[in-house]
This record gives structure tokens, C-alpha cells and sequence, in this order.
């Protein structure tokens, strides 16, 4: 048998197809004898139609339809920025995203959590985008990992106003850019007055990993009073940004997670103090406490 024809003969012996002939009783050693026949004593579009017979007689209704097929996924952008997407998975695909956004869902919640339910699984589908990116599990496009972009101004990153704009097209405030840029890598680029950049300048990591490493060994997660999210899921925050003078040092460093990194750059306040116990600030002055452990009972 030439390799095309072997190839139309394999048609009827896939795993799933073999799996339907057992159930129907068929004498397979007799459907390879009728094949091998044909192809070696008829033409090939003899193989064709008997092939074709064959699988129409094994599934008269026609090979069960891969649910895979049934996937969707739409992002629409709205003026503010914000993102919404309209979804449809099949069985299979469905329990997979829901047991990753439960596993982030049940993790510890800090003390005084609010969030509703659909706000915690919101929270822990960009969680998984975060890690995901973060740990560069994403396919690299045209030599360049996938990743967040902010294009700002220098001046607006310096003062927190005005505004920045990301990658795919929103627009957010400069006061956001700066949460971002506490952790990630920053290129300068020069643009003319025409809007072409005209140089670019190497891109620079403000944290290394050594001192990620050293900070994560020192913190162990989010340092947010009454949170007890994992290093993976925490950024490096600048105590004094970088921007203002900071220095990008193990004592100028905090671990937050994502929601507690961007209360900090809304008027929270994290300090650590020279015992190593972190304490945290409202905007308005108070701090926020957990209540102390009980003593077990003396023996």
C-alpha cells in the first residue's frame, strides 16, 4: 500500500472510531483485509468510497462534533477604558477556567474584605493574567515577550498628572502609570515634533531579580495589614518612588499585591518598622489593625 493509501485506511482507525467498533461488535481483522484488498487490486477511488462507506455504516449520524469548536471570546473597549467580554465555552474548556479562578477565589482574604463574589473572581482572573505574564508562560511574539505597555510623558510620570496610554489603546490616569512603572522596565524615547520617535533609548529593569528575591525573603507576601497573599502574586513597591528620588533598595521595597499595590498609590500608607512588623495607614490618618491572636489556655 502506498502512504496515501495507508493514509485513507487511517481515517477509519482513530482511537475514537476504534472505540465506536468495539462497541458495535465489528470484526476489525475483517475491515483490514477488505481495505488491504481494494487497495491493492482497485483503484484509489475505490479505497475512497469503501473507506467512506465504512465510516457512514460506523456513525450513520456522522462523527460526534468537537465541543471545542463552540469557544468564544470578545473583548469590547469601552470610552473609559474599561474592558468587558462576552464568552461561551464548552463543558470541558468551562470547568477549566472556573477551577483557576476558584483556586484564586478561595485563597486567604485580607482582613475586612467587602469584595463580592463576582468582584473577588474578577480580581482572580487578572491575578492569572498577572502570573501569567509575569512568569513569561506566554507564547513570545515576533521576538518580544508579551507584556503591558504604558507610553507617558516624563513630566506627567514626575507629577502624577495628566495621562498615560497603554498598548491596546486606553487611556489612564498618570497617577495609574505610576503604579505600574513600580515594577516593570523603562525605555526613554525621544519623539519629534511630527510624533516619530526618533530614538530609543535601552530599556531598563527598575528591580533585579536579586532583589526581588531578597525582598520576597524578607517580606514572605503582601506586607498590606491582614493580607496574606503569596510573593507570586505581589509586586515591588517603591516606598518613595523612583521617580521622586527613591531608591530602588531592599529598605525602599514592599511586597503588595495587586489590589493593595494600587490602594498604596491612592493614599494608603505601608511603613515597616525597626522590629520588621509592617504597619499600614488610612488616607485619613488611622491605621488599620487585626485583631490580636488568643493565647492558648496554660496548661
Amino acid at each position: 500500500m502506498s502512504a496515501v493509501q495507508v493514509a485513507e485506511a487511517a481515517r477509519a482507525v482513530t482511537p475514537r472510531r476504534l472505540a465506536v467498533a468495539a462497541e458495535q461488535g465489528v470484526d476489525l481483522a475483517v475491515v483490514d483485509a477488505v481495505f488491504t484488498g481494494v487497495a491493492t487490486e482497485q483503484p484509489h477511488a475505490d479505497l475512497v468510497a469503501v473507506v467512506a462507506r465504512y465510516l457512514l455504516g460506523l456513525e450513520p449520524d456522522g462523527p460526534e462534533p468537537d465541543p471545542t469548536e463552540g469557544r468564544r471570546l470578545v473583548f469590547t473597549r469601552h470610552a473609559d477604558g474599561s474592558v468587558s467580554f462576552s464568552r461561551h465555552l464548552d463543558a470541558v474548556g468551562g470547568e477549566k477556567v472556573q477551577a483557576a479562578v476558584e483556586a484564586h477565589v478561595q485563597a486567604d482574604r485580607p482582613a475586612g474584605d467587602e469584595r463580592t463574589r463576582a468582584q473577588r473572581q474578577g480580581d482572580a482572573l487578572v491575578q492569572i493574567a498577572d502570573n501569567a505574564l509575569a512568569t513569561g508562560q506566554v507564547p513570545v511574539l515576533r521576538t518580544v515577550r508579551p507584556h503591558v505597555a504604558v507610553r507617558i510623558d516624563l513630566d506627567d510620570l514626575a507629577t502624577g498628572e495628566g495621562a498615560a496610554t497603554m498598548g491596546f489603546g486606553a487611556v489612564i490616569s498618570a497617577a495609574r502609570a505610576r503604579w505600574l512603572a513600580c515594577d516593570g522596565r523603562i525605555a526613554r524615547v525621544v519623539f519629534g515634533p511630527d510624533g516619530v520617535p526618533l530614538d530609543v533609548g535601552r530599556e531598563h529593569r527598575l528591580v533585579s531579580g536579586a532583589l526581588r528575591r531578597a525582598v520576597e525573603a524578607r517580606d514572605g507576601g503582601c506586607v498590606f495589614t491582614g493580607c496574606h497573599a503569596p510573593s507570586h502574586w505581589a509586586d515591588v513597591h517603591h516606598l518613595v518612588h523612583w521617580i521622586d528620588g527613591g531608591d530602588t533598595s531592599l529598605d525602599n521595597s514592599a511586597l503588595l499585591c495587586e489590589r493593595h499595590h494600587t490602594k498604596v498609590h491612592h493614599g494608603f500608607r505601608v511603613e515597616r518598622q525597626p522590629s520588621g512588623r509592617w504597619r499600614t495607614w488610612r488616607p485619613d490618618g488611622t491605621e488599620i489593625t487585626t485583631p490580636e491572636p488568643l493565647l492558648s489556655p496554660a496548661a
